[in-house]
């Protein structure tokens, strides 16, 4: 479900002025990115929609035919109209004759197919059980069927993983008849990374992705590394091989590969692959037809630039003499030796770049709050579509440089512990002269094309007003024009759906709360690591205990306490003196976490035992809370959707 339609503005003189600036200065020109898009084609479904097993779609790429008449949006930049276009790629593509395809256009990420000695070899599970299942069923159908004999996950997004459980059934994986191969610590970054902070995260990617924003030229339009998100059935399962050496070199079912791991760089758990017998490299999501985020928008741990130069920089020189084919797990394969090199440069350097040239401004006193106003690419890297940041921005990536090295303070006094902006705002408004002065202003300023300080007043006068919709409405207008003029998707929708929720209100995200098997794979560190972040530390404040915590089916032990108003466990050790003791079957915690049982079932059926006390668990119960994905971001939007003229 999206958003309703909404009533958006048309490009204003200056959104059209910049778009034809970019259009004759940008290399389109250079059209090699569409051959190699559509290089090995085979076919395409007929239906361009996937649905869930109870008729629920789950994906229409349709929905963005828009882009395939070759009419020039003024409402998008011309660039990222490219990008959008090239990702409409849909259907079964051969990669290496009759040895590597990828279903591509199924999903935000593509799904690849190595043919093995007994079956396939599948690289990536998706997003979802829907679209994985529907690539499976349609490359078997195409070019007959083979059983799975191997999945290899490449890191720990979910765009990679989600799908695996319609691949490969549990039961074949736990007996060694499927190897599943990830990175080491794959596991414990899918799930903490979606989890921790998964209820925050999963609100704040509605801007990021614009998840229901309508499909249209003055909405969404893409995702950069690919159309995006489906909304289908999420799984996760544990590997049963990983990768944990830099280098790691062994056959899978027939298939000899050679695993490059890349820690840190794109994803915390990630590795790349290279098949000498044909020559191929899997580049994961480490290269693509974007550069990348440094800092994602929806909220992760700040990446490393320079790093990430570095092992694309390994890749280069330990593979690229001899690589004749590159493909990955977004975006579309490069074709012959001199492409791939040329590619693998650009998005080397651009990484480097970025890292080093803020660093040379930070060291000259430009701060986190001045730098995406003063770096800028080369000229010689905005010249290759390789280095163009789709998918990241300089803007945001420039700040996430600085955050990483420096941290978010800018060093001004000032800024070290500001005020809430719904506390300072009501002074800026009052200094201002007041509403009706704020807006007639910001209305000039929106006439002059000055988007940028038009958001600086306006964004205070919201703060200070919430429910003043005439503010509320040239905030947005202010967004919309920003959002058609950013290349970045992940800029681009931030400000759209910042605009939409300005107008219309906040309905509410898309976004499923943790699915059940993210549940299950938790290890029981991770699940009480969480659980004491749902503790409401001012309930916690007043309250102790020490609890030990015994799972005897897989022999491990925890002591637990709640001290300071904060809840802490060790593994392997068991306190001295404990309020209370339970010994319980990690499987039986699993029933609890589903729901499908309760502690105090289980203690009177005998399955768990009790030595102490219940207060441990009492005070926990009350104290943890249940978080909610439906908090407000701009102010005064909360609510159902406002359906006016």
């Amino acid at each position: 479900m999206h958003f309703p339609n909404p009533k958006s503005k048309s490009p204003s003189k200056y959104t059209i002025e910049l778009q034809k600036h970019h259009r004759n200065t940008l290399p389109f020109n250079d059209r090699r990115d569409y051959d190699e898009m559509n290089k090995g084609f085979i076919a395409a479904p007929e239906s361009r929609k996937i649905f869930s097993k109870d008729g629920q779609e789950v994906w229409d790429i349709g929905s963005y035919d828009f882009l395939l008449d070759e009419t020039q949006f003024d409402s998008i930049h011309p660039s990222l109209q490219r990008q959008a276009t090239l990702n409409m790629g849909y259907g079964l593509y051969e990669v290496v004759p009759d040895h590597i395809w990828q279903v591509r256009g199924f999903d935000l990420a593509n799904i690849s197919f190595v043919k093995g000695r007994t079956g396939w070899i599948i690289i990536d599970a998706l997003t979802c059980e829907e679209t994985a299942k529907a690539s499976l069923d349609f490359i078997n159908a195409t070019l007959g069927p083979r059983p799975v004999s191997a999945l290899i996950i490449t890191h720990s997004h979910v765009d990679h993983f989600g799908g695996m459980r319609a691949l490969v059934d549990e039961a074949d994986v736990r007996s060694g008849k499927i190897p599943v191969i990830a990175p080491d610590g794959f596991l414990e970054h899918s799930v903490s990374e979606n989890v921790y902070a998964g209820t925050a995260m999963r609100r704040r990617s509605n801007y990021q992705y614009g998840n229901r924003l309508p499909h249209s030229p003055v909405c969404h339009v893409d995702q950069s590394i690919g159309k995006t998100a489906p909304r289908g059935t999420v799984g996760l399962m544990a590997p049963s091989r990983l990768v944990s050496a830099d280098i790691e070199e062994f056959s899978v079912d027939g298939v000899n590969m050679i695993f490059h791991n890349t820690p840190g760089t794109e994803a915390p758990a990630e590795f790349n692959i290279y098949l000498p017998e044909f020559k191929a490299f899997m580049a994961a999501e480490n290269i693509c037809a974007t550069i990348h985020n440094i800092y994602t928008l929806r909220g992760a741990l700040v990446r490393d630039a320079l790093f990430w130069s570095k092992k694309i920089n390994e890749a280069l020189y330990r593979f690229g003499n001899d690589v004749e084919v590159m493909f990955t797990v977004h975006s579309w394969p490069r074709f012959g030796n001199k492409r791939i090199q040329e590619v693998m440069r650009a998005q080397r350097d651009t990484y480097a770049h970025l890292n080093n040239a803020v660093l040379h401004y930070a060291n000259k006193g430009v701060t986190i709050n001045e730098i995406h106003n003063v770096y800028h690419l080369p000229e010689s890297l905005k010249q290759q579509w390789a280095a163009h940041s789709y998918h990241g921005s300089e803007k945001h990536n420039s700040r996430a440089v600085i955050n990483r090295y420096l941290g978010y303070w800018d060093c001004n006094p000032a800024t070290l512990a500001p005020l809430s902006p719904h506390e300072s705002a009501p002074l800026y408004v009052e200094m201002m002269g007041g509403a009706a002065n704020i807006q007639a202003r910001a209305a000039t300023l929106l006439q002059e094309g000055k988007y940028l300080l038009a958001v600086e007043i306006l964004n205070k006068l919201v703060y200070a007003e919430p429910e003043n919709q005439d503010a509320k409405d040239l905030l947005a207008d202010a967004f919309e024009q920003l959002g058609y003029q950013h290349e970045s998707t992940s800029l681009r929708n931030s400000y759209l759906n910042g605009a939409f929720e300005l107008r219309y209100g906040f309905l509410g995200t898309t976004l499923t709360a943790v699915p059940t098997t993210t549940i299950l794979a938790m290890t029981t560190g991770l699940w009480l690591d969480y659980l004491a972040i749902c503790i409401d530390p001012e309930k916690a404040a007043q309250c102790e205990f020490a609890m030990n915590l015994i799972t005897p089916d897989n022999s491990e032990k925890y002591a637990v306490e709640l001290k300071n108003g904060t809840l802490t466990n060790i593994k392997g050790f068991l306190s001295p003196a404990p309020d209370a003791t339970v010994t319980i079957n990690r499987s039986d915690i699993d029933a609890v976490l589903l729901g499908k049982t309760s502690l105090k079932e289980l203690f009177s059926s005998g399955k768990a035992s009790l030595t102490g006390t219940l207060n441990p668990f009492e005070l926990l119960q009350g104290m943890t809370t249940k978080f909610s994905q439906n908090f407000e971001i701009m102010p005064g939007t909360q609510g159902t959707v406002k359906t006016r003229p």
